[in-house]
């Protein structure tokens, strides 16, 4: 699709003469940019600004070869705004941060630009974990919550004329910016005051993971202390409440779907009242995160009138021994109780999300949660695995922790799903599980420091393809931090791939 094609779907859309204009770039395709409440939340920002307005951009789909990088409300080339402001969801995103500059003819390395160039401006959700990768190609990144700093840092670099050095001189001892001068040394992540809560979507569009929906903060941050997550409560100073009387009164009249957004939005005292007042007004309803331990009846019983076919929820542990190791308080019952939940509610499928190679781990986790799918499917007859790879991030109590290893996750994949075939389950028990090597690469990534973002850089100049980062990897001496991660060697590689031709799922 064009430029044309996205905003004739779209409802929303912000346009404004402006004095300054700010390009706002999201280092993946447009169907995961406007999918980001974080991204929607900027964009509706900056626009609020006084003489100020936002152009958004984001990476061409897959496929797309048109040479340059233009906004979708002008059509304007981004490198040509004084500004490009870029929203990081996670690690190899980056990737999509140096596509988008060289498609834009900006310099991708800090060092190589000047006072001709726009000053690159990076934050987002990365921030909260690792942002040292970013370091490279970014003039200031924004550390945490970025509703009030893009407020400050705009007004800032429109008084210094974008005049980098200025900039830098300009903000130097304030809170919240990591700066080239900081080296390694991230600060401490921001946060904004509750008063600008909750943070709500500005544009509706059917070309997105979420079509159509309207998507409004229910809480920030987690009161929980999942010792893998970096939305725990040692990270952000716990969980902030939006009032269910805000949440309402927020959504524009017309919606028919609305998206309740945070990272344990079940925790919320209201909400199983919030969802009733959502689909009573005859709105489909949507949770970014449901808690197996806070599921009641009342509560699916309103998901399934509000439009839910499928309850997903997290046990992230293969066993209960690992949920209690990652201080996760999901329990089997938990778990169960979902199933049966789920069933009397009429929805096709449960899904459950898990992670593999979760430090101390062993196979009789994994045979544990053979066990408890039969338990599981002898309940409910559709039940799906979302299954990752446990990659520590910064700034949680398991930073630091080894990835556990590509050849022993894709064994302990191998293993279950063996388990399943042996119990009867082929074909009642999905399997879905994410790449370990990707896992590997991110983890590499999520624990390394400035020179990863240069490694990254090496391998998508080089095709993207995983033996191009392990290469760039070795070739810039990129580790973590915490103990080292064993690079896989050629031979292991080869090794694991005819081990998994040859096996039958």
């Amino acid at each position: 699709m064009n430029r044309h094609d996205y905003l004739e779907g779209e409802r929303g859309t912000l346009y404004k003469e402006a004095e300054t204009r700010i390009a706002l770039v999201y280092p993946s395709p447009y169907r995961a940019a406007m999918s980001s409440l974080g991204y929607q939340q900027i964009y509706r920002t900056l626009h609020a600004m006084p003489h100020v307005a936002a152009d958004r951009a984001m990476l061409p789909d897959e496929g797309d070869h048109e040479r340059g990088l233009v906004t979708l409300e002008t059509g304007q080339p981004v490198g040509g705004y004084p500004m490009i402001a870029y929203s990081v969801a996670y690690e190899l995103e980056i990737a999509g941060l140096v596509e988008t500059l060289t498609r834009a003819n900006v310099p991708v390395l800090r060092d190589d630009r000047d006072r001709r160039h726009p000053l690159i401006v990076a934050g987002g959700p990365l921030t909260f974990s690792n942002p040292a990768p970013l370091l490279p190609f970014c003039d200031v990144i924004i550390v945490g919550e970025g509703e009030e700093l893009i407020v400050e840092l705009v007004t800032i670099a429109r008084d210094c004329g974008f005049d980098r050095d200025k900039v830098w001189a300009a903000i130097a001892d304030r809170p919240g910016y990591y700066l080239p001068k900081h080296g390694e040394h991230v600060p401490h992540v921001a946060a904004v005051d509750d008063a600008l809560l909750p943070a709500r979507s500005v544009i509706a569009t059917p070309n997105t993971e979420l079509a159509d929906m309207f998507m409004t903060e229910a809480a920030r941050g987690c009161s929980r202390g999942c010792t893998y997550c970096v939305m725990r409560r040692s990270t952000n100073g716990g969980m902030r409440i939006v009032p269910r009387e805000a949440i309402i009164a927020g959504i524009p009249a017309g919606t028919r779907r609305v998206g309740l957004v945070g990272a344990a939005v079940t925790d919320h005292p209201d909400i199983a009242a919030i969802v009733r007042d959502v689909v009573d007004g005859k709105r489909e309803v949507g949770i970014s995160s449901l808690r197996a331990d806070k599921l009641t009846d009342e509560l699916v019983g309103l998901l399934a009138r509000g439009g839910y076919r499928t309850l997903t929820v997290a046990a992230d542990g293969a066993s209960e021994r690992m949920r209690r190791v990652v201080e996760r308080s999901t329990r089997a019952d938990h778990l169960i109780r979902s199933a049966e939940l789920a069933r009397a509610h009429g929805l096709k499928t449960l899904k459950v999300y898990m992670m593999l190679g979760v430090p101390g781990e062993t196979d009789a986790d994994v045979d544990e949660l053979v066990a408890l799918s039969k338990e599981l499917a002898a309940i409910h007859p559709r039940v799906a695995y979302g299954l990752a790879p446990f990659v520590a991030k910064r700034n949680t109590p398991l930073d630091g922790t080894p990835f556990a290893g590509i050849g022993l996750v894709e064994d302990r994949l191998t293993r279950l799903r063996k388990g399943l075939h042996a119990a009867g389950l082929r074909g009642k028990v999905e399997v879905r599980p994410t790449s370990a090597r990707w896992a590997w690469i991110e983890y590499m990534l999520a624990q390394g420091e400035s020179v990863a973002g240069l490694a990254v850089m090496d391998a998508h100049r080089a095709g993207g393809k995983f033996a191009d980062y392990k290469r760039a990897f070795e070739a810039r001496g990129v580790s973590p931090t915490g103990p080292r991660a064993r690079v896989p060697s050629s031979l292991e590689l080869i090794a694991l791939k005819k081990k998994r031709l040859s096996v039958t799922a």
